[in-house]
């Protein structure tokens, strides 16, 4: 079942960890965010595998944008 990994905060993505086809675990960093000068990780709800990065950095997203989808 498809996931999408969404931002919790606004923000400006500062690094992305992962890449398309990377496994992942639960809670695994998949994007680091910038917010008010502090770091942010947004982490897998669950295990899965990468199938899509909908963010690049310096990207500005907004609360509920998806930035990562997992399978």
């Amino acid at each position: 079942m498809a996931t999408s990994v969404k931002a919790h905060i606004a923000g400006t993505v500062w690094k992305i960890e992962i890449a398309v086809g990377d496994v992942v675990k639960e809670g695994q960093t998949l994007v680091i965010l910038e917010s008010m000068k502090m770091e942010m990780p947004v982490e897998s709800p669950g295990p899965g595998r990468v199938t899509a990065i909908r963010v690049v950095p310096a990207q500005p997203v907004e609360e509920g944008a998806v930035l990562v989808e997992l399978d």
